[in-house]
Order: C-alpha cells, then sequence, then structure tokens
C-alpha cells in the first residue's frame, strides 16, 4: 500500500537552545515508497545565534571548529530544498523543525520555503498511545526500526522517514494526507505567510 508514498523527511540539529541556531540540516527521500538517499549538511548558524553551547555540542557532537569553513545556513538551506524538490515534508517533533527553520531564516533574511507537512511523532502517539515516551529513539525501538546514529541529522531524518512508511503501511495510507486522517491529525503548511502547525 505504501509504493504510492513521496515525501522528504527533515532534521535539523542547532548550536545552542535558541531554535534558530541551525548547524545542520538532514534529510531523507522518499520515493515510490522506498527511502532512496539520505544527506546531511553542517552549516554555519545564521550570525545572531551562532554561538555554540557545550549542553548542545554533548547532544550532538558539532563543534564551531567543524562547521567554520562550511557554507552559511542560508545557503544549505538552499542545498536541502532543491533536494526535497518541492515534495511533502514530515519530521519527528515538527513544531520544533519547522520553529527552528522559520526563526534561521528570519535571522538569515531569507525567505521560508513553501511546504506542506506532517509530524511523525503526532503520529506515533495516535498509532501507540500506551507507549511511554514518543521521542525519536523510542518510537523507532517501538517500531522495529533502524536509529543509526540519535542527533545525527541525516540519521534522524532517517529514522522519522522509515516511521513514517512503517505507520503508513500498517494504516493504509497510501499518501501523507491519508496517513495525517488515519491518524486523526491535519498537516501543517509553512511558507512566506506563516506557519500553521500540525493539527
Amino acid at each position: 500500500m505504501t509504493t504510492t508514498l513521496n515525501f522528504a523527511a527533515f532534521d535539523v540539529e542547532t548550536a545552542n537552545p535558541k531554535y534558530g541556531s541551525i548547524c545542520a540540516i538532514g534529510i531523507a527521500i522518499v520515493r515510490n515508497g522506498i527511502r532512496v538517499d539520505t544527506r546531511t549538511w553542517l552549516c554555519r548558524p545564521p550570525a545572531p545565534v551562532h554561538n555554540f553551547s557545550p549542553v548542545n555540542i554533548r547532544i550532538h557532537g558539532i563543534t564551531p571548529a567543524m562547521v567554520a569553513g562550511q557554507p552559511s545556513f542560508a545557503e544549505q538551506l538552499q542545498e536541502a530544498v532543491t533536494a526535497i524538490d518541492g515534495l511533502p515534508v514530515v519530521a519527528h517533533n515538527a513544531a520544533f523543525d519547522m520553529a527552528a527553520l522559520v526563526q534561521a531564516c528570519g535571522h538569515s533574511r531569507i525567505p521560508v520555503p513553501s511546504w506542506q507537512y506532517g509530524c511523525t511523532r503526532r503520529w506515533a502517539k495516535q498509532h501507540l498511545p500506551h507507549l511511554p515516551r514518543h521521542g525519536l529513539k523510542d518510537v523507532a525501538a517501538a517500531l522495529g526500526t533502524r536509529l543509526d546514529r540519535h542527533h545525527e541529522a541525516g540519521a534522524d531524518a532517517a529514522a522519522a522517514a522509515d516511521i513514517a512508511l512503517t505507520i503508513a503501511t500498517r494504516v493504509g495510507a497510501h499518501d501523507l494526507a491519508a496517513l495525517a486522517k488515519a491518524t486523526g491529525t491535519r498537516l501543517g503548511s509553512l511558507g512566506p505567510n506563516g506557519n500553521t502547525g500540525c493539527r
């Protein structure tokens, strides 16, 4: 049933507690129900929020030295948007990733991408209501999907993609709209005019 699923999973890591301080972007591309590509881009966080926090470094292992020679967030986002190529997007705890994206775009003075998106965490909460926690690691373990390196942006995006595919198979959803409907949620909409959020 999942053979017509086409979407991109998206994940970001931040340099400090400020959401806009994106220092890594990860995506996983799904075509016809198969994850066909996974990528990670390190980037220099937007100038107003470029400082790295020791707490965040401990979480994802990205240091200022690692991004010093990398392109800016704005440049790497364009690479990610090109790779996503108009596909709908999913993220685990999409409220965080989309808020981070909006704030980073604001700091960088660039337009916010226009995406329709869904949240694998919301879907997992509906599909696995008795699971004590619905973090990426917990849901991946409950569904038997892989999570190779938690807090590496590409690996987290790949895990979110596999979670979406697994739940879609279980509920018989052929696209993201059907998956959202089957889990009693709605897709969000992101763009220059704002963020409607998932519901």
